[in-house]
């Protein structure tokens, strides 16, 4: 033999690969090179296609543009990494090195590509790579998707892409095929799991084909491990098959119904964003102090705002009977969900996209002046990193806030959606959205006989509402309450909305109106809000620059229509309509024509709580959702308990064979067939613990088979001991066996008993020889059920030629012919 044939032979033997050519001739060094690369590239195939599979659920966080470049780069470096490192025999310590020099080569290009300019390494972007690597998980969670390439939030999807390669390849590098580490590489199907679960975590409500990438992910995990340990077999695929094929459609099955009565769980949707606005003082209460303090001053300045588009300033949907305020982080469909924003917002209205740009010359709040529906932020100057991290937005409201104020200087440039306001033609007799909004309280009795006399005969939610907006700009006058100006106290609550619609005169401005007509508004069904912000004047939008001064600012209400969205109507009377101008002077008392409420309706009788004869809705509400909880719960037990049946009714059947199969051999009819059966319950133990016993072997000989198969299962105790301790276990049921089933005489039941309880504690002495791996294989293997059922066939298949012989010898004449 040549040496090149020498040292290929070596080769292979040490890498566990079998290279034999088809004549069984011995393999040359080049066939040995070949087939090791070639599976070393069926394992970096089938681990990186994983880990893609894997960080699917980050393509809606991201973005596919986004999440895209630092994926595929994490994999080849980590991938090259590993492969390079297994080739050089480099321990753990160098590998990790590599993998974090790596990490801080291509992270600039890859992770932070807006603060580094996509060039090499520098301090700052080694900064930000360094402190991604722990703070980027948390700001992935708290943010609101499309992330995009935000500062260094692509850390998080270059890591996991990184290091999972690293490790999966690694592990998979340095172990051999079929070899004794075969199951060492199996491990390495676990990375894409858990890189998996992490991406899981840190999803959104939105899947990327969740259920085809699970089962190509469980196929090519499952698949690929079998192959690596040695175990891979025609029948192991197609039992994959049916398992998954089963639990996919149980998961069908339930899995719709479970989806549309409860939305999936993710972590981003419970986690509370730490901006309370119940901590800030209503927005609507400074309102006056705009007017009176400010009125003058230059605020902010916005350039590009479309002509008639007021600018939002913030969004209130809760009353409490003194103030409106926006609600807390409780209500999800209010005005209290602000959470940061990535690159890009997606859940926006259709509408008109236009781009604004602010900056503030005064403006004490922590309330961000937005229009529209933004789509993005953009800040600019010395303070941009800072203000973008205080930035948090509501999509819902459209409504944005600093956490640390709005400081003066602060630029910035929006990219904002303005939806069209449509007519009421358009509305039409559209019903109102099915919005959730705390509910409002201790709303002032005058509110809904008000609003019951300005709806009137008001046939659609359209009308009621214009007919609310017309009723209360027309019947009011308009006053601040300042020097010069008719008396107008400031305030919105209880008592001041009170006073504005059962006074002698109705006089306020937008806090005052606004506040009345949305509070008319729930009495009348209609989900509405308040909004305070600014409204220029036309002409000096249409200049393209405008200056805000606090005289802009008004108070307007939302009412939410199905098709539609948010409708603005403006309550508030025109500026000029004052009581001074417009009220006749020759009258000792004004005395507008103002319809007065009628006389509150009396109480109905209600019956007494102990009143049997009166039916209790609240206990009929009750009942009902007791059943509906019931039957709710009865169903997803079923949907669940559907697919968890199929994955365990395998291993129920392979345990209930095999109880069956002991009770049988154990109440046999006669004394000595109930030994036989004591003796091949052992034997088949043995095969399940992949120990089996030649079927040639005689009692005895078995013995000595077992003993040294045994031996080398366990490292505590030297071989020859070990050998002495179950072989003489088995040898005395062997022997006692022969003499059983040879000897005169048949044993008795007693005999029976003893002979059974030395099984089992033969047995148990073989399952505690061997790791707990293979004792739990062991439990659930078919090995020696299918062995049985061979061995039946075999003997079947020798009586019917035994039959054949005899009725040959009978009829000779017959058989020949």
């Amino acid at each position: 033999m040549s040496a090149a044939t020498s040292t290929g032979a070596r080769s292979t033997a040490a890498d566990g690969v079998d290279v034999a050519g088809p004549t069984g001739d011995s393999p040359t060094a080049a066939d040995v090179r070949r087939r090791r690369r070639g599976a070393r590239l069926v394992d970096v195939v089938v681990l990186d296609g994983a880990l893609c599979l894997a960080m699917l659920p980050l393509v809606p966080v991201y973005g596919v543009a986004a999440v895209v470049p630092p994926v595929a780069g994490g994999l080849v470096v980590g991938t090259l990494v590993a492969l390079v490192a297994a080739a050089r025999a480099w321990g753990a310590a160098v590998t990790t090195a590599l993998v974090l020099l790596g990490y801080l080569l291509v992270g600039p290009t890859l992770a932070v590509p807006t603060a580094s300019g996509g060039r090499l390494p520098s301090g700052d972007s080694v900064v930000l790579l360094l402190t991604g690597a722990v703070t980027v998980w948390k700001q992935v969670l708290t943010l609101d998707p499309t992330l995009g390439t935000t500062g260094n939030l692509l850390v998080a999807p270059l890591l996991l892409a990184l290091v999972g390669s690293a490790v999966a390849v690694s592990g998979a590098a340095r172990s051999r095929r079929g070899g004794p580490h075969g199951p060492r590489a199996a491990w390495s199907a676990l990375v894409p799991v858990v890189v998996l679960g992490v991406s899981v975590v840190l999803a959104t409500q939105e899947t990327v084909a969740p259920v085809a990438a699970g089962v190509v992910l469980a196929l090519l995990l499952l698949g690929w491990a079998s192959w690596r340990v040695g175990t891979l077999a025609p029948r192991r695929p197609v039992a994959l098959l049916l398992v998954v094929a089963a639990l996919v459609g149980g998961g069908a099955a339930g899995g719709a119904w479970l989806g549309e009565q409860r939305p999936r769980l993710v972590l981003r949707d419970e986690l509370v964003p730490p901006f309370d606005p119940r901590d800030q003082p209503s927005p609507l209460a400074s309102f006056r102090r705009f007017v009176k303090d400010w009125g003058d001053d230059e605020l902010l300045t916005v350039t590009g705002l479309p002509p008639g588009t007021p600018v939002r300033l913030a969004t209130m949907d809760a009353f409490d009977g003194v103030v409106w305020d926006v609600a807390g982080a409780e209500a999800a469909d209010g005005s209290g969900s602000y959470r940061r924003v990535g690159d890009t917002i997606t859940s926006v209205p259709a509408g008109r996209t236009v781009e604004v740009a602010f900056e503030v010359e005064r403006l004490p709040s922590v309330w961000l002046p937005t229009v529209g529906y933004a789509r993005r932020f953009d800040f600019s100057g010395g303070l941009a990193g800072e203000l973008a991290a205080d930035l948090r937005y509501n999509d819902a409201t459209g409504s944005a806030v600093l956490t640390s104020g709005v400081v003066p200087g602060a630029r910035w440039t929006a990219e904002v959606v303005v939806p069209e306001v449509p007519d009421d033609e358009e509305i039409g007799d559209a019903p109102v959205a099915d919005v959730r909004l705390p509910a409002a309280e201790r709303v002032p009795d005058a509110v809904p006989v008000y609003a019951g006399d300005l709806a009137g005969t008001a046939a659609t939610p359209v009308l009621v509402a214009r007919s609310l907006e017309q009723g209360l700009a027309e019947r009011g006058w308009f006053s601040h309450g300042l020097e010069g100006e008719a008396p107008s106290l400031s305030g919105h609550g209880a008592a001041r909305l009170t006073t504005l619609l059962t006074g002698d005169l109705m006089v306020g401005d937008g806090e005052q109106y606004a506040s009345a007509m949305a509070l008319m508004a729930r009495e009348m069904g209609l989900p509405s809000r308040v909004v305070m912000g600014f409204v220029p004047d036309d002409e000096d939008a249409a200049d393209g620059s405008v200056a805000i001064t606090g005289d802009d600012v008004e108070a307007w209400v939302e009412i939410a229509f199905v098709g539609h969205g948010w409708v603005p109507f403006h309550p508030t009377p025109d500026e000029s309509k004052t009581p001074s101008d417009d009220v006749p002077q020759d009258e000792s008392r004004p005395q507008p024509q103002v319809v007065q409420p009628p006389p509150p309706p009396v109480d109905p009788v209600r019956p007494p709580d102990d009143d049997t004869e009166q039916p209790r809705t609240e206990e009929t509400d009750d009942d009902a959702r007791e059943e509906d909880g019931l039957r709710r719960a009865l169903l997803v037990a079923a949907a669940v308990s559907v697919p968890v049946a199929l994955l365990l009714a395998p291993f129920v059947l392979v345990a209930l064979a095999k109880r069956t199969r002991r009770r049988r051999r154990r109440r046999a009819g006669a004394t000595v067939d109930r030994v036989v059966g004591g003796w091949e319950e052992m034997l088949d133990h043995a095969r399940d613990l992949r120990r089996a016993v030649p079927a040639s072997a005689t009692r005895r000989e078995a013995a000595v088979h077992l003993a040294g198969a045994f031996a080398g299962a366990r490292r505590g105790a030297p071989a020859a001991e070990r050998r002495g301790a179950l072989g003489g276990r088995v040898a005395r049921l062997a022997s006692r066996a022969d003499a059983m089933v040879f000897g005169p005489g048949d044993p008795s039941d007693a005999d029976v008993e003893a002979y059974w309880a030395q099984v089992d504690e033969t047995v148990r002495a073989m399952r505690g020889a061997v790791p707990w791996r293979q004792r739990v294989r062991a439990r659930w293997s078919t090995a020696s059920l299918r062995e049985r059922r061979r061995a039946r066939r075999l003997a079947a298949r020798g009586r019917e030629r035994g039959r054949q012989a005899r009725r040959r010898r009978r009829d000779p004449r017959g058989a020949r012919g």
